[in-house]
């Protein structure tokens, strides 16, 4: 892969009250050789957090992006955003509801611009974000409102070994079974394919369907949408080049040999996504949005409301997202590079 140098990556300020601050100043402590960033978030609250945790991390307030690089080396650069109340571990504010809005949009107007190469974000309470009038399920849906596309954002998880998309997300599961159709189905896959051809480097990647029912529906008799929905959009996608195989009984698409054979698995419905990842590799997981024009990556996991505050969260799914974010955007840029000079 060409050397290509890339603006430094814009991390959003995610719930104040959760872990989101802790691992990003145990990030740049423990973490940056790799890919350089920026906190898009407030300078006395981080302060504060580092002096409570004992985290020796000098905070350096940045006029933009283009300041972070040079300084990343010594300082951890914050692009200044004001809370407006101040904030306690463990203790969410509705205060705080717009910064943390404010914090995502301004990352999204930053890589749209070319001053970011990516964004990525720190978890959020939703629950919070409601209590101040906030409507959308989460990142995914929120990140797809703020960009005009022809495709619909779809939410990757991935972690060594295993990368899995729901097909529906934030849905009761009683909703998501009503609400799954092949035509989703479809463009899930075609949007995972393309990006795992264009962000991941997989020239011909094999996605794997999982059946929704127990046993694939046994020919129907315990549910048809194997039969009605699943089985004609996987012929679907092969009719339009993409090799995957499917739709196979979950309890058997997820263990060691089985994870050799497939890129990616479209999986019905949340659950059956994140359950395997997360026992995989819990701490390693990455949140990934396909299908917009920019890079979201962000960690696999939540607030940790019960253990902010005390020095206790691990900081190695932020890392694997930033990591996870540089690798994306080099490969993007190498392919817009090839695709100038033909």
């Amino acid at each position: 892969m060409m050397e290509i140098r890339l603006p430094p990556l814009a991390v959003t300020m995610g719930e104040p009250a959760g872990i989101g601050g802790e691992i990003a100043l145990k990030t740049w402590l423990n973490g940056r050789d790799g890919a350089k960033f920026f906190l898009i978030d407030d300078p006395e609250r981080l302060t504060e957090l580092a002096q409570s945790l004992d985290l020796n991390v000098p905070i350096q307030p940045i006029e933009g992006p283009e300041d972070a690089a040079a300084q990343f080396e010594d300082v951890l650069p914050v692009l200044p955003l004001t809370l407006g109340a101040p904030s306690r571990p463990g203790q969410p504010n509705p205060e705080h509801a717009l910064a943390v809005v404010e914090s995502i949009e301004r990352a999204v107007a930053l890589v749209q611009d070319g001053r970011a190469a990516a964004i990525v974000t720190n978890p959020i309470r939703k629950q919070t974000l409601y209590e101040a009038g906030f409507t959308h399920p989460g990142h995914t849906e929120f990140l797809g409102s703020l960009v005009s596309g022809e495709q619909t954002p779809i939410m990757m998880l991935a972690c060594p070994g295993l990368r899995v998309v729901p097909v529906t997300v934030h849905l009761p599961l009683r909703e998501a079974v009503n609400r799954l159709t092949g035509d989703a189905i479809v463009e899930a896959g075609t949007i995972t394919a393309a990006a795992l051809r264009r962000d991941f480097g997989l020239e011909q990647p094999r996605l794997a369907v999982a059946a929704l029912n127990p046993h694939g529906g046994e020919g129907g008799h315990i549910g048809r949408e194997e039969i009605e929905i699943i089985a004609p959009a996987v012929e679907r996608l092969r009719a339009e080049g993409v090799e995957v195989t499917g739709p196979a009984p979950a309890d058997t698409l997820f263990h060691a040999a089985a994870r050799t054979r497939y890129d990616a698995v479209l999986c019905m419905y949340h659950d059956q996504a994140m359950i395997p990842l997360k026992t995989i590799d819990f701490e390693r997981g990455v949140n990934i949005t396909l299908g917009l024009p920019f890079i979201r990556t962000g960690p696999d996991h939540g607030t940790a409301l019960d253990i902010a505050g005390t020095g206790r969260a691990s900081e190695a799914s932020l890392i694997a997202a930033l990591s996870t974010a540089a690798a994306m955007a080099r490969r993007r840029a190498c392919g817009q590079r090839r695709s100038a000079v033909a």
